[in-house]
């Protein structure tokens, strides 16, 4: 891979105490690279450090959020590989060269920390909890949905860009998205180290929230019936339940067991029927390219 078709994406709100430092190690790894500081409205003097190293730097006007930045970048950037990292100095820039090793075989690889790395046990359990889910909605083992350390194809990360919300859940919309839209990705092992400076100004509460209804979105988009389905099911367990046991304590069919036997039809029916759109625009989306 071409040294210059490298870029190098850093979102950056408040970091000017860390960012002078991670530039000037890139740089001194990977003298070729194109290096894109976004700062994100910071109060501080961000974006001054940043152009003082030799950092392009796109400033937003105010504070957006970590996805806008990444958006920005995307945009911005010039190389056919883009590489996301941190501004706050976790990411080990040593690590780059190896996730480059893997393209052009992959679309996306991903920078997996070590387990027991979260701040907090809660936000352990509530990454082991998303893992999970992605893995289910994406039929792939997702070992770090919320990675911020990736490396992904240009071309590829254009074609989700609509998709990318602005805040913290980037790389989650990014990662089921490739996966559902048959893209390959790989985990690779690194350091995750602490931050240099500041706090981390994830919310555990409303990013979580938020990563749980991009997850089902993804999942609705690419592959409904991994969501009907279920729901389906569960809606037609309850209805048969409920019959069982009113018909052996009352000997009757009730007007409950009916109307869980039909919203079970039902969403089932919608789950097929938005697979098959689904499935539509799939098809649509391939053939423009040949137009």
């Amino acid at each position: 891979m071409d040294n210059k078709n490298v870029s190098i994406i850093i979102p950056a709100y408040d970091e000017e105490e860390s960012i002078g430092g991670l530039i000037e190690e890139i740089k001194a790894l990977y003298p070729e690279f194109e290096i894109i500081v976004i700062n994100d409205g910071s109060s501080d003097n961000t974006a001054q450090v940043a152009k003082e190293t030799g950092a392009l730097v796109y400033s937003h006007p105010y504070n957006i959020g970590n996805g806008a930045a990444i958006k920005s970048g995307i945009r911005f950037a010039s190389g056919k590989l883009l590489v996301f990292m941190d501004g706050d100095g976790q990411h080990d820039p040593e690590e780059i060269g190896k996730m480059l090793e893997y393209f052009p075989d992959y679309d996306m690889v991903v920078g997996a920390r070590p387990k027991g790395h979260q701040a907090s046990w809660g936000r352990a359990l509530g990454n082991w909890a998303y893992n999970r889910l992605a893995s289910y909605v994406a039929k792939f083992p997702v070992e770090d949905l919320t990675s911020g350390f990736r490396a992904v194809k240009s071309d590829i990360a254009h074609g989700f860009l609509y998709l990318l919300p602005n805040t913290y859940s980037y790389p989650t919309t990014l990662t089921v998205g490739i996966l559902r839209s048959g893209g390959s990705v790989k985990y690779l092992p690194i350091k995750a180290e602490k931050r240099r400076k500041g706090n981390s100004k994830i919310k555990i509460f409303q990013d979580g929230i938020r990563f749980f209804l991009i997850i089902t979105k993804i999942c609705a988009l690419y592959s409904p019936l991994r969501i009907f389905l279920p729901i389906s099911f569960v809606m037609f367990c309850l209805g048969l339940g409920y019959y069982l046991y009113t018909f052996f304590a009352w000997g009757r069919f009730t007007n409950m067991s009916a109307l869980l036997f039909t919203t079970s039809i039902l969403i089932f029916m919608m789950g097929l029927i938005s697979e098959q759109i689904c499935q539509m625009r799939f098809e649509r989306s391939e053939g423009d390219k040949f137009i």
